[in-house]
């Protein structure tokens, strides 16, 4: 019987990751593809990135838009006492994009670091909608900025982590950016030394 040791169960590892992962992508172009074909049943194509739809759609939608002020009659009442703490929260989210923004702009490109695109995670369409009242389009425009810059600040923690840090846990991480997957193994030191060499020798090349 053959045993596998040193580099060559290494190998074995990042094989059966790489396997792992080209299944993960393949599953999100067909789930991408899936998606688009979902919008192509609801009769709307993209022009310069908006989603425009047929006529017939579009009166539909404004018929099913509710008013402005029956909105805001029928709200709950601990919807409507609770609305300045959610909305409060945008101080706090605006302090995050400009610290994180500094960090990204300043650090990145001395890092060597690709730097993210920020138009891929913050993406605010909602407010074409027709079946939206003026409320619910503010209330989608916030949500769209808290997740998306969210996501926006994750991947470049992720990045971050990727060339500081690119170790995985001994304990299972709960909601792991797509980066950790090329992480080396908890308590592998020669691997994690080739690793930050690897990613220096890159820098330099950057």
């Amino acid at each position: 019987m053959e045993i596998v040791t040193g580099h060559a169960w290494e190998g074995v590892l990042d094989e059966k990751i790489d396997e792992l992962t080209g299944r993960i992508r393949s599953l999100e172009l067909e789930l991408e593809a899936e998606i688009t074909r979902q919008g192509a049943a609801l009769r709307f194509g993209l022009e310069r990135g908006r989603a425009v739809f047929e006529e017939e759609i579009l009166r539909r939608h404004r018929e099913l838009r509710t008013r402005l002020l029956r909105y805001i009659l029928n709200a709950k009442p601990l919807t409507i006492l609770t609305a300045p703490v959610i909305y409060s929260l945008i101080v706090p989210l605006v302090l995050l994009d400009i610290c994180v923004s500094i960090y990204h702009a300043v650090c990145f490109p001395a890092y060597g670091i690709e730097k993210v695109k920020r138009s891929d995670y913050l993406v605010f369409d909602r407010g074409h909608l027709a079946y939206l009242n003026a409320l619910e389009k503010l209330n989608c425009a916030y949500c769209s900025y808290a997740n998306g810059l969210i996501a926006y600040v994750r991947e470049i923690a992720g990045r971050t982590e990727a060339y500081w840090c690119p170790i995985k846990h001994a304990k299972k991480a709960a909601g792991a950016h797509e980066h950790y997957l090329n992480f080396v193994a908890f308590g592998d030191a020669e691997a994690y030394r080739r690793k930050i060499a690897a990613l220096e020798e890159s820098a330099l090349g950057n």
